[in-house]
């Protein structure tokens, strides 16, 4: 850890989960909520407050800052990147954090709800902090770690470089995004004003663990229509899409779905339906590693639907393909010193680097094909959008002298 050091990043974390930023993604505004400029504000204010002079948060609800030099060296300009915003999936209203001091390996039954269970068992990596801190919601909410706790690095370095200026750095950029959650995270950012050459989210998971390659991802809309007549007399007229819909899916490829497949595995997901009788729309996401195997998962999934269709010659179907993100790998391999400068980082802070693909995407996936580079680094997030979310204050720690060694890595590599 830092030598002498306070760390603020326990108490910022705990704070910051206390603010309700849930995405919306059937919101139209950007942000997709504007609860999501409560926590960009407060941020904006505490980096002023640091000495960050420039720091703001825009209309969209992102923040940018950036810690001046005090290197006599051209060093690259790093940025440092996390969302505000908490995902739809559980609630993000009313977090109530509770610090488990010294844990000690037992079962945590969580508070405000006795059902849920926090567990060696159910989660192992949760052995690897007995005898240390972690942080857990109290059973109504998740707790938001993902990724408040990112964020909360962030400051806490920043606070650390301003009070420590013997530690020489290049210009450091910081960009706090909303509705990353949603798919979103880039869509109003400013990468002009940003000016950063190279970037690190940090919205990663288990302390060592270092990510630069994601999913590529599309999107798939199928729109059935059927044959509408009155219910009562739709003999051998009646066309149900709904019905034509669930025959879809009952015949996708069981071999083919997140339920099924792990590592570098592909799939086909179907994520929603809605509809009448007279026209049926579903929504896909197809995800692989191998940005052309896209092409064959949408090909096969409409081979499927031409199928089930021809059963129904009166019918009609339309099958939009939307491009999402692609593997950030094909653009961080054109830029390898992105990944060795942090993995020289993470062996200072005595840590063993541990390369993981993510099955998802980041704001570091469309970040990279934007024209900045922008691999993964931990936070020590587990269980992340569920009730039993939790995180080790160690490991939060730890990410903040890792950023640390990171910029000395940059400099001193100039």
């Amino acid at each position: 850890m830092l030598t002498g050091y306070n760390h603020t990043v326990t108490e910022r974390f705990m704070r910051y989960v206390q603010i309700d930023t849930q995405s919306d993604p059937e919101s139209g505004t950007a942000p997709t909520t504007q609860k999501q400029h409560n926590l960009s504000q407060l941020l904006a204010a505490e980096l002023q407050a640091i000495g960050l002079t420039d720091a703001h948060a825009d209309e969209f609800g992102y923040v940018y800052a950036g810690i001046p030099a005090n290197s006599t060296k051209t060093v690259a300009v790093i940025c440092f990147c996390s969302h505000v915003d908490t995902a739809p999936d559980c609630s993000g209203a009313h977090v109530k954090p509770i610090l488990h001091k010294d844990y000690d390996g037992s079962d945590i039954v969580l508070p405000d709800d006795g059902s849920q269970v926090i567990s060696v068992k159910d989660y192992p990596y949760l052995a690897t902090h007995i005898g240390s801190d972690i942080i857990t919601a109290s059973g109504l909410t998740l707790l938001g770690a993902d990724d408040k706790s990112g964020v909360a690095i962030i400051m806490d370095m920043a606070n650390y470089l301003l009070t420590h200026p013997e530690i020489k750095h290049g210009p450091i950029k910081i960009l706090f995004t909303p509705d990353e959650e949603v798919g979103k995270g880039t869509a109003h950012v400013d990468l002009e004003k940003l000016a950063a050459d190279f970037a690190y989210t940090l919205d990663g998971g288990e302390s060592g663990t270092f990510e630069d390659e994601t999913f590529s991802a599309d999107a798939v809309r199928l729109t059935i229509y059927g044959v509408i007549a009155h219910p009562g007399y739709g003999k051998d007229k009646l066309v149900n899409a709904l019905k034509i819909a669930g025959e879809i899916l009952a015949v996708l490829p069981k071999e083919l779905s997140p339920e099924t497949t792990s590592g570098r595995q592909g799939f086909i997901h179907p994520v929603g339906i809605k509809g009448i009788a007279e026209e049926a729309t579903v929504d896909f996401i197809i995800r692989d590693f191998v940005t052309s195997n896209l092409e064959q998962h949408e090909n096969l999934l409409k081979s499927i639907v031409e199928q089930v269709m021809k059963q129904y010659p009166k019918t009609k179907f339309n099958f939009t393909v939307t491009e999402q993100y692609r593997n950030m790998k094909e653009v961080l391999d054109q830029h390898p010193l992105v990944a060795a400068y942090a993995e020289e980082a993470y062996k200072r802070s005595g840590l063993t680097v541990r390369k993981e693909p993510i099955r998802g995407g980041t704001d570091g996936s469309r970040l990279s094909f934007m024209g900045l580079p922008c691999p993964n680094i931990f936070t020590g997030m587990q269980a992340i959008h569920s009730k039993h979310e939790w995180i080790g204050v160690r490991d939060m720690e730890q990410a903040v002298e890792t950023l640390v060694h990171l910029v000395q890595v940059w400099e001193e590599k100039s």
